[in-house]
């Protein structure tokens, strides 16, 4: 972990809201004043498309949540370097024509030749210079090879991880949200999404869902509508028909002011010592009260440094 030059994770499942989760935090950073040097963690897959296709089609549980598809070493060396020097290594993932369009342009300029097209990757370059803090935001944020032998080479991401932020949204929830996600967005049948869920269960398990037991902070929302079979679910339920549980791993290391809180949150009350439940129209007012303090008091202690 760094004082000098933080690192901050949101990490969680594909449909998980991350994205949300991540306009928040910008919304932080253009009122503080703070220059972020922003990863995307799709960035960090090891396979193009179109050897993605390839070898889902004839490896029965190959996905994008488990370590076979992605580069998680080249992801832990960008997170150790940022800390102790700024500075970095990443590209990015071209996920359409435009934002491929858009990177050969901007690369041109720098006299870098890229021909890389949708579903391809830049080439690595340096991240951005003078930033205050690098900010991820993807599905491996906190990963961390678990296995007896270090089956995968021992990478852990999550060490050097200053803030680690979950995004849990109960599993029906989570997978009503992709269905409908990569339906409206992507053109998928519900039933290749079911598809993909099943093929990728074994990495979510392994791979996924340990991240949040490292993570500093978990805001998980809960439905209070019945979701008791995502697969047939029309609609996501709203923010009003949910609530939201925020977990503190550790309340004393950012000295969370709960009475604070819950007089600030109308109809929010403790479930746990650590554990606080607001509604689910109120979560982006709790982000910010939680995190604004935390961000400021890291890069108070960024300038100290």
């Amino acid at each position: 972990m760094s004082q000098k030059h933080p690192v901050i994770a949101v990490t969680g499942s594909s449909g998980a809201g991350t994205t949300f989760v991540k306009r928040a935090f910008e919304h932080i950073f253009f009122r503080e004043k703070i220059t972020a040097a922003v990863v995307e963690g799709d960035s960090f897959h090891s396979v193009t498309r179109t050897e993605f296709k390839q070898r889902s089609a004839v490896e029965t549980n190959f996905s994008h949540f488990g370590p076979e598809a992605n580069d998680f070493h080249s992801l832990e060396a960008l997170f150790k370097s940022y800390g102790e020097t700024g500075s970095g290594k990443k590209r990015y993932y071209l996920h359409n024509d435009a934002e491929a369009a858009h990177h050969q342009k901007r690369l041109a300029a720098m006299g870098v030749t890229c021909a890389a097209g949708s579903g391809e990757f830049t080439p690595w370059e340096d991240t951005e210079q003078n930033t205050d803090i690098l900010f991820y935001e993807g599905l491996h944020g906190l990963v961390k090879d678990i296995t007896p032998d270090q089956k995968y080479g021992g990478y852990d991401v999550a060490k050097y991880v200053d803030l680690g932020i979950g995004v849990v949204p109960s599993v029906n929830l989570e997978w009503i949200q992709k269905i409908s996600r990569d339906h409206a967005e992507r053109g998928y049948s519900p039933e290749a999404t079911v598809d993909t869920i099943m093929r990728r269960m074994p990495d979510y398990i392994n791979h996924i869902t340990p991240q949040f037991s490292r993570t500093h902070i978990n805001f998980q929302r809960v439905p209070t509508v019945d979701t008791s079979n995502p697969f047939i679910a029309r609609d996501i339920p709203t923010a009003d028909e949910s609530f939201v549980i925020i977990r503190f791993a550790d309340p004393k290391r950012f000295n969370v002011d709960f009475p604070f809180l819950l007089s600030m949150i109308h109809d929010s009350f403790m479930s746990r010592r650590n554990s606080i439940v607001v509604p689910g129209g109120k979560m982006v007012l709790a982000m910010e009260l939680i995190l604004n303090p935390i961000i400021h008091d890291m890069i108070e202690s960024r300038n100290k440094a």
